[in-house]
Parts: structure tokens; C-alpha cells; sequence
């Protein structure tokens, strides 16, 4: 399997071009350059993808690389849609970052919005994937990068998954959401990076950002949400001393939700000992499939 990747590769003349087998998927590393940038990703294919299906982006965390393995991954396979694992790009750090306005941010003038939508309609187009049925899930860093796209006038994205993210302050005050998006949060209330009860006084260095309840209430508002939902489930391990109260507001209209899981005394983290987390967002995204 490498090794036709590989002919492949010097066929097309794409010398980044590379390929290995994971569990029935084939991880290829890639690159496009984007506003003068080089954007370096990795595509989990599952084996046997049928052209058309549905593309799933993910973002990592500060200071991740952008590692094959995701939450995301096991759901592709018994799903059946790709995933785009996005790599950011080096802040003044030397951190791979997205930029959301972090105070060590400032002057950077990276603009990740346009950039990873970009790179979905590239990914789209070379790969054979849906340009309707594309989504996007990010994790801390990668989690407020979502926020900030809901924030925009983007229309790649047909959907939102975060996991530990927050809504920076200057997004809330300043921003407004143009039109209704759907979205998920999943957050632990033990998580001390980023914080469920915020961080008003920028007490961590991070940069001002709500309380993940308030950053809700801002997308329920424009979703225009007029019922809720609680269920509570329980975790697989008990010892976590933990459960997961989901809270689900629709609009029954045209179904634009939010969904806010609120994860008991989880700390930062992508949830996989709490729940299957790629089935809760694939559960999520599933909805506004077309």
C-alpha cells in the first residue's frame, strides 16, 4: 500500500505526497500552500471511500503538531467520511497555533478563518469529498478557533464541534453572528486551561474569554432556540467520579441547535474516557448532512 502511494506521489509530481495503512484507513500526509503560506495536513481516508462523502476537518490544540490519531478517527471508518487533520502554522512562540487573539498572538497577522476554509475547498476538490457536507471540530486552541469561525461570515463549515474551547472575550463583545450555526461544546468543569466558569480577568495569561455557559447563550441566541432537552448519562468508569449532563437546544423550525455537554469534574482533555467522543460529534453533524 506505501509503496503504490508512493508511485502515486512521482506520478502526480507531488513530492510531500506519502501514505501509510492505520485500521483500515490510509493516512496521507500532504501540503497546499494558502496566502503564501505552506499549510502541511494529514487525510485519514477509510479504505473503499466512496467519492462525494462527507469531510470532517479537525484542529488541534496549542502547541500541537497535528497528530493522524484523533477523536474522530474510529467514527470515519464505521461512518464513512474522510477527516482533514489541519495543521496550524508557527506562531512567535515557535508553537503550532491557530490565531485567536491570544495576548502572546497580537500582530500576528495570520488569518486562520479564511486559511482553513481554504483548505477544506482544496481538500474537497482533490479528494472527491462533499463541498455540501463538510464539518469542523477542534480541540482547546482548536475549540475556540471554531468559535471564532461561527463568529464569521464563512459558509464552508455546516457545522461546529468543540472540545474545551472558549469564546474570547473581544468575539463576544465585538462579533456578531451573522446567521444561525450549529454548534457543540463539550466541556469538563475541572478543566483549569480552559476554564467552564471563564477567565474575566485574564488571570491565566490566555486572554479574557466568557464562561462556556455565556458563550452558549450567545449561540442559542442567534439559533433562535426555543426548547431544551437535559438527559444525563452516566460514564463507563465509575471511578471518574463523573457524569455528562447534556443539554440540547433546538430550534424546531430549522433544527439549528446547540449543544452543550457539561462533562463533571473533567479535566482538559478530548473525553474519550467520559464517552465515545467521535460519536457524539458525528451524532451532531450527522443532522444537517444533505
Amino acid at each position: 500500500m506505501k509503496t503504490f502511494f508512493l508511485h502515486l506521489a512521482i506520478a502526480l509530481g507531488m513530492a510531500s505526497f506519502c501514505a501509510t495503512s492505520l485500521s483500515a484507513q490510509n493516512v496521507i500526509d500532504d501540503s497546499v500552500k494558502i496566502d503564501g503560506a505552506m499549510r502541511h495536513f494529514k487525510m485519514i481516508m477509510p479504505e473503499g471511500l466512496s467519492a462525494g462523502a462527507p469531510l470532517v476537518m479537525v484542529c488541534h490544540g496549542y502547541g500541537n503538531p497535528g497528530k493522524a490519531k484523533t477523536w474522530m478517527n474510529r467514527s470515519a471508518v464505521k461512518h464513512r467520511f474522510a477527516v482533514c487533520v489541519a495543521q496550524g502554522l508557527k506562531d512567535s512562540k515557535g508553537k503550532h497555533s491557530w490565531n485567536v487573539g491570544y495576548p502572546s498572538q497580537l500582530g500576528w497577522k495570520v488569518d486562520d478563518v479564511s486559511a482553513v476554509c481554504k483548505l477544506a475547498k482544496h481538500v474537497q476538490k482533490k479528494y472527491s469529498l462533499s463541498a455540501d457536507n463538510t464539518f469542523l471540530t477542534g480541540m482547546s486552541n482548536g475549540g475556540d478557533l471554531c468559535y471564532l469561525m461561527a463568529h464569521s461570515k464563512q459558509t464552508t463549515f455546516k457545522a461546529f464541534a468543540s472540545l474545551a474551547g472558549q469564546l474570547m472575550y473581544p468575539f463576544y463583545e465585538n462579533m456578531k453572528i451573522e446567521h444561525p450555526v450549529p454548534f457543540l461544546e463539550i466541556h469538563g468543569t475541572a478543566d483549569v486551561l480552559s476554564r467552564w466558569t471563564g477567565d474575566m480577568k485574564n488571570a491565566d495569561g490566555w486572554g479574557i474569554y466568557v464562561p462556556v455557559p455565556i458563550a452558549a447563550s450567545k449561540i442559542i441566541s442567534a439559533n433562535h432556540c426555543t426548547e431544551i432537552k437535559l438527559d444525563t448519562m452516566a460514564v463507563a468508569n465509575a471511578e471518574l467520579n463523573s457524569r455528562v449532563i447534556k443539554m440540547k437546544f433546538s430550534n424546531p423550525d430549522n433544527k439549528t441547535d446547540m449543544w452543550l455537554y457539561k462533562v463533571e469534574n473533567a479535566p482538559h482533555c478530548w473525553f474519550e474516557k467520559y464517552m465515545n467522543t467521535g460519536e457524539e460529534v458525528w451524532s451532531f453533524f450527522s443532522r444537517y448532512l444533505h
